[in-house]
């Protein structure tokens, strides 16, 4: 990537208003040796001519005229006329969204909105507890022999001790039916007895989209992407929203699935760019709980917790 690339890319990730200016640290400052300094026979780039009053030594302000952020996946709908990159109405159940504006009152012939929204808001809160899988066996050929190993049980029943040390009252448990994630479910229920359990193929493992910055050791083929990462979406979607409107009381569920998933799912409730889902690291049995409210805003409570294990049981197969 070029100098000026990575410097645009640099100012994309500020947030401010129409004039925005970046300070983004150089390796070397310029006259020393280092890649800032015009090559012979090059001209020196626009950005870096600052005046000396303008940035400390070995600083760059880069003109909002050279920052032209990349465009996002077309899924991805950034709301126009606003200061910010949040977007309330990101499950579509913004109560506006949910009303009829052109249907009118019959008897009075005016719309009663206050009324209308006040029926669509929504009431409570979600507490959503995504739980990775415990180790399984690497060499299993097919999915019914990448089974549990006995360290992944150990893992399993610490998981399950620490969401029932929790004391609270979880509303199920959804599971990937990868067997993996269905023997973590089978152990961890058992600490949570009368919680009922469904399995779905949403939550299975994928490749949910191509990672920005790309890694050598894992390259799937295009296709891959294409097929696990709409299934992986349409999980999202169902699974990751605010309460229904009909919903009286806080709820808590818990999603058994695994790594690739989660890691997606938080960057899209939290609406970070998604390619970005490969840095982040989550261990066997680890605990993420995502929060969200009714107003529809997401919190990201913990991610990836394994504090409730010894150091010698946790892994990240």
């Amino acid at each position: 990537m070029s100098f000026r690339r990575a410097l645009a890319l640099a100012a994309c990730g500020l947030a401010g208003g129409s004039v925005l200016f970046s300070a983004v640290a150089v390796g070397k400052q310029p006259g020393r040796g280092g890649d800032a300094e015009p090559r012979p026979g090059s001209a020196a780039p626009a950005t870096a001519v600052t005046p000396a009053s303008a940035a400390p030594p070995g600083l760059l302000l880069l003109p909002p005229a050279a920052a032209s952020c990349p465009p996002a996946p077309g899924w991805i709908e950034r709301p126009a006329g606003t200061g910010s990159y949040w977007d309330s109405n990101w499950d579509r159940r913004e109560p506006l969204a949910l009303i009829n504006l052109k249907k009118k009152n019959e008897e009075t012939g005016e719309e009663e909105l206050a009324s209308r929204l006040d029926h669509c808001k929504a009431k409570a809160t979600r507490h959503i507890f995504l739980i990775r899988h415990s180790q399984y066996n690497l060499d299993g050929r097919a999915d019914k022999d990448r089974t549990l190993t006995p360290l992944g049980r150990e893992q399993a029943e610490l998981t399950g001790r620490r969401l029932a040390s929790l004391g609270l009252k979880f509303d199920q448990i959804i599971h990937s039916s990868m067997t993996r994630a269905t023997e973590t479910t089978e152990i961890i229920s058992k600490h949570l007895p009368g919680v009922k359990k469904i399995s779905t193929d949403l939550l299975r493992e994928g490749a949910p989209i191509e990672p920005d910055p790309p890694v050598s050791h894992w390259k799937p083929e295009a296709v891959q992407y294409y097929e696990d990462g709409a299934r992986i979406e349409a999980a999202f979607r169902n699974f990751i929203h605010r309460a229904d409107a009909k919903q009286e009381e806080d709820s808590y569920e818990i999603f058994v699935c695994h790594a690739n998933v989660i890691r997606y799912i938080v960057c899209r409730a939290l609406q970070f760019p998604p390619e970005g889902w490969l840095r982040m690291s989550l261990n066997n049995g680890s605990i993420t709980h995502l929060v969200i409210r009714p107003n529809g805003r997401v919190a990201l409570r913990t991610l990836g917790d394994t504090g409730f294990m010894p150091p010698d049981k946790i892994t990240r197969t």
